[in-house]
């Protein structure tokens, strides 16, 4: 199963099949995602969810309100649902 991701306001989409992470899903389909480690200890990746879900296998380290905001590592976060995100705040 796929799920589609779209990064606003760009409008750029992808596809990410179910189980990958956002970072892999965007590097697959030759999308520019700001990374370094790819294990999320950098947070170059992060992220803001502006619509759907995700799940990690290890809790990310951010705060409670970065949490309430909607930020999510990309590099951990794998799709579960169709997702609207943002690079910026």
């Amino acid at each position: 199963m796929s799920f589609t991701v779209t990064i606003t306001p760009e409008n750029i989409t992808f596809d990410v099949e179910s189980e990958q992470t956002i970072l892999e899903g965007a590097l697959n389909n030759n999308i520019r995602f700001p990374n370094r480690c790819q294990v999320g200890a950098c947070a170059a990746c992060l992220c803001k969810l502006i619509s759907g879900e995700v799940t990690y296998h290890l809790d990310p380290m951010l705060t409670e309100s970065e949490k309430a905001q909607g930020w999510v590592f990309a590099c951990q976060a794998k799709v579960e649902s169709n997702l609207i995100i943002s690079l910026s705040d």
